[in-house]
């Protein structure tokens, strides 16, 4: 089966850059170390060693404001931050996620005279590249504290991790509006007795922030957002993704 990529959304920190990008690659390796000794039967052996991955993105070239290409990737050059890429569904909660932390390696802009001025990016990973799933929809205004819809993502083993972004995009209100996320787990969809399992850090303006559990092994097989909000008319936009490995 294949598919046309027409709807990839791309989250750099607190900046959205999907109407900006129209290119995102991800490529993913673990390096080949030779093992073969007298006893492999003729054959060579390889075990996996260090891995790595690459995050490669371009577009049309926006500036004039945090929320743009040039303004966001010029706060981040150089600099380690957190990046989700959402393929296919526009962002919506279950959708295939990849996420990780990434540093900011290059930027190339501009081009030449007559064209939609370009942009191009790489972002070499510090974590891992995590397949997950969106937690949370960038379009769905929260006012309130709540919680969000339950993803049967998997339970946890020993040696892996959960891993969760969050990229707060747009803040309003009045007496410091606070958003404070967490996620959580249940071993049931209807989250009888959940768990908080990483809690991020008091967002008060637009960033972004990744989080990982320890390594210990989970049972709970269900996971979610959960946010607090505090403030006089808070207004937040965020998007959310949840992944193991």
């Amino acid at each position: 089966m294949s598919f046309i990529l027409t709807d990839t959304r791309l989250f750099a920190a607190g900046a959205d850059l999907t109407g900006a990008s129209n290119k995102i690659e991800i490529s993913t390796e673990a390096e080949s170390k030779d093992t073969t000794n007298y006893a492999s039967g003729g054959w060579k052996e390889f075990i996996g060693g260090l891995g790595s991955s690459d995050w490669k993105a371009g577009g049309q070239w926006e500036a004039g404001d945090p929320s743009l290409i040039d303004d966001a990737t010029w706060a981040r050059l150089g600099t380690v931050d957190v990046v989700t890429a959402v393929p296919a569904g526009g962002g919506a909660v279950g959708n295939v996620a990849y996420l990780t932390s990434a540093l900011t390696s290059s930027y190339t802009l501009l081009g030449d005279v007559g064209d939609v001025a370009p942009w191009q990016a790489q972002m070499m990973g510090s974590w891992p590249t995590v397949r997950g799933l969106v937690a949370h929809p960038p379009g769905t205004a929260r006012t309130s504290t709540g919680t969000g819809t339950g993803q049967q993502l998997g339970a946890v083993a020993a040696g892996q991790r959960l891993y969760a972004t969050l990229h707060v995009l747009s803040v309003a209100g009045t007496s410091t509006p606070t958003i404070t996320a967490r996620v959580e787990s249940d071993d049931n969809a209807g989250f009888a007795s959940p768990t908080t399992r990483l809690t991020f850090a008091a967002a008060t303006a637009a960033g972004g922030q990744i989080l990982r559990t320890d390594g210990t092994a989970i049972t709970d097989d269900w996971w979610r957002l959960a946010w607090a909000i505090t403030g006089a008319g808070p207004s937040f936009l965020f998007a959310a993704a949840l992944g193991i490995k």
